[in-house]
Parts: C-alpha cells; sequence; structure tokens
C-alpha cells in the first residue's frame, strides 16, 4: 500500500514510452537506450500447463537470465521474487539470483522483496542502491508518503493492518 508495485510499473512504462520516443511524465529523467525490457510483477500460475504461482516465477526469472546472459542490455523489474514459495526459500533464492545478476552489469535492475533480511544480506555488495517508499504511523494507521528514501525499511506494519480491518475479531465472531 505504499505505493512499490505502483512505482515499478511506472517506472517500466516510463522506459518503454521513452524507448517508443513518446513524451514521459516525469520533471526529468535520463536513461540509456536498452534492448528490452522483462517485468516479474503480476505473474501468475498456469493450470493448463501444470504450472504452480511459483514454477511461474522461476520460469520467468530463467527467462530474464538467458536473455541477459546472453549479453543483452536490458531494463529488468522484478516485484517480489518468489513469493509463491516458503520464506526460507524465498530468502534464498531472492539472495542467490538476486547476487548473480549484479555480476552481469550490462542491464539495469529493479528488485522488490518485502524480505528486510535478504535486503540486509545484500548489503554487502558494492553496485546496489537501496530505497524505500516509508510509512509513518499515526497511532494505529499508517500514513504512506510515496516518496523515496535511501536505505532499507524496518517497518512492519502488516499485522497492525490485520488488526485495524478486525480481521480476528471476524473470525472468532466477536465483531
Amino acid at each position: 500500500m505504499a505505493g512499490k508495485s505502483t512505482f515499478m510499473k511506472s517506472f517500466g512504462i516510463a522506459i518503454y514510452l521513452s524507448h517508443m520516443g513518446f513524451p514521459i511524465a516525469a520533471k526529468n529523467m535520463a536513461i540509456s537506450v536498452h534492448e528490452g525490457i522483462y517485468t516479474s510483477i503480476n505473474v501468475t500460475d498456469n493450470l493448463n500447463a501444470g504450472y504452480s504461482h511459483f514454477y511461474a516465477e522461476v520460469l520467468r526469472v530463467k527467462k530474464v537470465a538467458e536473455e541477459v546472459a546472453r549479453g543483452k542490455n536490458l531494463v529488468v523489474i522484478f516485484d517480489e521474487l518468489f513469493k509463491g514459495t516458503n520464506v526460507k526459500d524465498a530468502f534464498d533464492a531472492t539472495v542467490a539470483v538476486t547476487e548473480a545478476f549484479s555480476e552481469l552489469r550490462n542491464c539495469s535492475y529493479i528488485i522488490s522483496t518485502h524480505i528486510i533480511e535478504a535486503a540486509n544480506e545484500l548489503k554487502r555488495l558494492n553496485n546496489f542502491s537501496f530505497v524505500f517508499l516509508p510509512t509513518k504511523m499515526q497511532g494505529t494507521v499508517p500514513i504512506y508518503t510515496y516518496k523515496l528514501e535511501d536505505g532499507v525499511t524496518e517497518d512492519r506494519h502488516g499485522k497492525i493492518i490485520i488488526d485495524n480491518e478486525r480481521i480476528i475479531e471476524i473470525i472468532l465472531g466477536q465483531k
């Protein structure tokens, strides 16, 4: 709700439009010309092919890996790598894949994760910039700034939002 996925989608659209020669809605923007753009924002399962959500994510990352390994100069946008699996596997896979992509510097990457520990692990690499969209709290009400800040967030407001919606009380018949 802080705007991360919307930001990533908007960035991808701006890259696409600028490459097509169209104007974009920005005060200013400088980007080099790329050979293409790959996103992994709304990956879905494919029941006809027998692919789970996680396996569809894996295949998308594999496709990007193949293109990047061929030396293509791409913009790559990954929103929440491996969200279709358990937290431990998602952590390990996010760190390993992101670290491997970091070795191939001919591309521009935006990679998001809710796994703060993965971001903290990747801080040891010297070719990353870390930014986040902060949430300010007014009591138990989250307020979103929609402005990027440097660093890795320590925000953990998911349970507060669940409590605000009184979901537990609904389940227990207390509302």
